[in-house]
Order: structure tokens, then C-alpha cells, then sequence
């Protein structure tokens, strides 16, 4: 970037994105792209009728509260500088206007407002996106590749995704001439590690994040958010609540102060899954081998329940429950010991 033509940044979008903008099948693998971030500026301005850095402001930043993030530095901000990779000397990186290329990384923001887009990214706004979006954003949005799984990162949507000390970690790193950035969050710890750097190459920050929110997670253990009861005991709820068995594993429901629930197996060792409520009566899963799947209780004709169906797999009230519908049937003879 030292010493660029400014013209040379604001070419047309076709250029950007080249002759062949699609990289890989859609859908079947994640491909880092600044040209698609560039793409996504032009798509708002269009549909927005603004310019992206205003609309960001007015839907993002100002509604979260983020004041001192901007797409150019405001006094007083640090300057850029690049180290010398032989000497203890240091050269002056100029802060450039990235043009189309802008909406890829152009951001001045401080520790202050980063915190703030954490603890957004982690509990999500209704002002700017539910907490239902932005737990899908910290899904995996497409399969590993072999390269991926061995740096231990994947992408979400717009977040980057990585298992290290036996936490789940999503956030995001990023750079520019002068400068390193990196956010890093563990939603299930509730903390998170904001790490800046004014060089253009130096300290892994994803590393120091990631070390940073282990430390504080050991040294202070998120404290368990203190006990209150539902605001309302729907008595129909609670005739689904406790055990159930698919076969002979046993699993329990549990109600969830959200309106929703969860299934859990009870030994610890197998699927499970929150589910959310549709209000039909229904739930639909949120995460694990469930994730999409509807959960609805089965009622015989006189109104008492027969049975869970979870996507086909059939939960009943106690081990082959003869009076449900048991895929494979339930045999006659019933239980036996070693003397039948």
C-alpha cells in the first residue's frame, strides 16, 4: 500500500471482482474475499441510496453506541508505523483512503467501542440484530477444509470461528498498513479480549485474544446468573417437562426462562440441543444433530400425550412405551428376565 496511486483504489466494481468472481462451487467451502466485502459496500449504497459508511453509522455503530468508530481517524488516534525486520528502526505507514476497497477494513474504533461490539456479537440488540441472528452468525456457514481444521479456524457469517484451550472462540482479526486488530470472544464464558497493535507485522493477535480470555475465564469464573422463577407455568408446558426415552437412553426436557426448552441426555453422553418455541405448539432446534429439526408432542384423541417426535426419532414416557407408536413395534411378551 506505501506509495499506491490513490486512483489506483477506486476502480470500477468489475475490476475488482475480475472476470471470474465465483472462486468454488456456492455453498461448499468458505473463500476469504476483500473484493466481496467491496461488492457489499456497493449493494448498500444501492439499495440505501447512501453512502456505506453512513449507513453503517446510522444502523450499526450509533444505535450500539459505538461513537469513536469511524472510517477515518478522529484526534486523538494513534499513528501506523512499520518495524524494520533487521533493525530497531521504524518508517512511517500513511493512513490511506481505501477508496471501493473501503468497506473491506477502513474502520478506526477503539478498545472501548470493540468491547461494545462484543458484548453485541455475544447478546445480540433487537436495535440491530436479535440474539436468534447473531448465535447464527457464530455457526459454521460452510464444512472445514483439511487446511482450516488444522489452524483450528472456520468461518461463520462475517465471524471467524476456532477451538483453542477447549473453548469456542469466534471473532475476528484484521490489518492494515500500520496497524493490528483482533477481537476475540467466548460467548459461553461471557468474555471477551480486544488486542491492538500500531505496526503493520509483529505479535500474533489472535493468540494473545485467545490467551487473554483463557486467563480471565480461569481467574474469574463467569458467576452463575442468580435464580428466578418463569414468569408463567403454562400447565400444558409442564406436562412435557422430565424424562424421556428414545429406547432404553433416558433424556430430560427442561423448560428455559426464553419460552423455549431443551433436550439433554441424562447420562451427560449423547445429542442435545435448545430448541426454540414457533408458538404453534411446536419448537425448533438450535444447535447440534437437532439444529433445524421441529419437535412437537403427539396427543392421543382424548387430549393425553403418546409420545415426542423429534424429525422422525420418537420419544416416549417410559422405555418402549407399548401404548406409543415405537418404530419396529414393541414385542408382546413384554420385559423378561433369564427364566422366560
Amino acid at each position: 500500500m506505501v506509495g499506491a496511486d490513490p486512483g489506483s483504489l477506486r476502480p470500477e466494481i468489475g475490476d475488482v471482482l475480475g472476470e471470474q468472481p465465483f472462486r468454488h462451487p456456492v455453498g461448499r467451502r468458505h473463500h476469504y474475499s476483500n473484493p466481496g466485502y467491496t461488492l457489499l459496500g456497493e449493494l448498500v449504497e444501492k439499495l440505501r441510496g447512501a453512502p456505506w459508511e453512513d449507513v453503517l453509522r446510522q444502523e450499526v455503530l450509533e444505535p450500539l453506541g459505538l461513537h469513536r468508530t469511524s472510517g477515518r481517524p478522529r484526534a486523538p488516534h494513534a499513528d501506523g508505523w512499520a518495524v524494520h525486520p533487521w533493525a530497531d528502526v521504524l518508517l512511517a505507514e500513511p493512513a490511506e483512503d481505501l477508496g471501493r476497497m473501503a468497506p473491506a477494513g477502513q474502520l478506526w474504533s477503539t478498545t472501548g467501542d470493540l468491547a461494545r461490539f462484543a458484548a453485541f456479537l455475544t447478546h445480540g440488540d433487537e436495535k440491530v440484530l436479535s440474539p436468534r441472528t447473531v448465535r447464527e452468525m457464530r455457526a459454521p456457514a460452510a464444512p472445514a477444509e483439511a487446511a482450516d481444521v488444522a489452524d483450528g479456524v472456520t468461518y461463520g457469517l462475517g465471524l471467524q470461528i476456532q477451538h483453542r484451550h477447549g473453548r469456542l472462540l469466534v471473532g475476528h482479526s484484521g490489518s492494515l498498513p500500520g496497524f493490528l486488530a483482533n477481537l476475540t470472544i467466548s460467548a459461553e464464558d461471557d468474555v471477551a479480549a480486544v488486542v491492538l497493535a500500531n505496526c503493520t507485522s509483529g505479535p500474533l493477535l489472535a493468540t494473545v485474544g485467545a490467551d487473554l480470555v483463557r486467563i480471565v475465564a480461569e481467574a474469574e469464573p463467569r458467576i452463575p446468573a442468580p435464580w428466578r422463577p418463569l414468569p408463567e407455568a403454562d400447565a400444558s408446558l409442564l406436562e412435557l417437562a422430565g424424562p424421556w426415552y428414545w429406547g432404553t437412553q433416558s433424556f430430560a426436557l427442561r423448560l428455559t426462562a426464553d419460552g423455549g426448552v431443551s433436550l439433554e441426555p441424562l447420562s451427560g453422553v449423547g445429542r442435545r440441543s435448545r430448541f426454540r418455541a414457533n408458538g404453534d405448539g411446536t419448537w425448533t432446534g438450535l444447535e447440534g444433530y437437532y439444529a433445524g429439526e421441529l419437535l412437537r408432542a403427539v396427543r392421543r384423541p382424548d387430549g393425553t400425550v403418546s409420545h415426542l417426535d423429534l424429525g422422525s426419532f420418537v420419544f416416549t414416557r417410559r422405555p418402549y412405551d407399548e401404548k406409543a407408536p415405537v418404530p419396529g413395534g414393541v414385542d408382546p411378551q413384554g420385559w423378561r428376565g433369564s427364566g422366560r
